[in-house]
């Protein structure tokens, strides 16, 4: 092989594996390693187990594929085989490749998952929602994520955009009020840790997403994260980018524009 068609090829696999920040020949072969093996644990025959390996993948716990949930689908939304199946836990993430394509703002709770958001294969403007609403926080005295979240939905910010929480279970709160109130997000990841509020926050979003029919991608437990919000909102991209260049299967990409 040729030193032109090394760096082909090596740009090539750059792209696949965006996310993980590699773009040298050793990089790329620990990535593309570290999901091989990812692939032995997960299934990878649907969208929703390249969710699931993802957060395998962002948390190097092979158990934590059982705790993703995925909400606020309908039939309408998914596949149907057959035998009348639907695959409902598709639907979240063809919503969010397709709010991707559609270049939708995403839009984090915090910088560090701001961060993690990767630069390559979406043209998505990126912003956080702290340090918006600070007049707010102080007048009543609630988290300045909750009120920064609230202080962007009163902007408008929120609607059809991609909302990623991954820090503060008080912004994921807010977040559902909203949703509560008519706002409606073309899709959110929600992944907010800790032991106080965490596990609530998330399970009252899966409670407004599915009686308000937003897609929503989360998981169960106190556990999760900035890095698992980041991981599993680049998957989303990534499904996007293998639907614009054709690598994606037909069936999926039918449901795209």
């Amino acid at each position: 092989m040729t030193t032109e068609e090394q760096a082909a090829d090596t740009a090539e696999s750059t792209e696949e594996y965006a996310d993980l920040g590699a773009t040298t020949a050793d990089a790329m072969a620990i990535a593309e390693t570290s999901m091989d093996r990812v692939r032995e644990i997960v299934p990878h025959e649907t969208l929703a187990d390249r969710i699931r390996g993802k957060s395998v993948h962002a948390t190097g716990d092979p158990e934590f594929q059982h705790l993703i949930r995925f909400t606020g689908t309908t039939d309408e939304d998914g596949l149907t085989d057959e035998d009348g199946l639907t695959d409902e836990d598709d639907a979240p993430v063809r919503a969010g490749a397709r709010a991707v394509l559609d270049e939708r703002p995403i839009v984090t709770d915090i910088t560090m998952v701001q961060a993690g958001i990767t630069g390559r294969g979406h043209d998505c403007p990126v912003r956080k929602a702290i340090g918006n609403g600070a007049e707010l926080a102080e007048r009543t005295g609630m988290t300045r994520t909750a009120a920064s979240v609230l202080e962007l939905d009163r902007e408008g910010v929120y609607e059809d955009a991609i909302a990623v929480v991954g820090n503060a279970p008080t912004a994921a709160l807010a977040l559902a009020d909203c949703i509560a109130d008519g706002t409606r997000p073309a899709v959110v990841v929600a992944t907010p840790v800790g032991f106080v509020k965490a596990a609530e926050s998330r399970a009252r979003l899966r409670e407004v997403a599915a009686e308000h029919g937003v897609p929503t991608i989360t998981n169960v437990g106190r556990r999760g994260g900035s890095g698992l919000a980041a991981g599993l909102t680049n998957e989303l991209v990534h499904v996007a980018s293998d639907v614009r260049d054709g690598s994606i299967d037909a069936e999926w990409a039918t449901e795209f524009p």
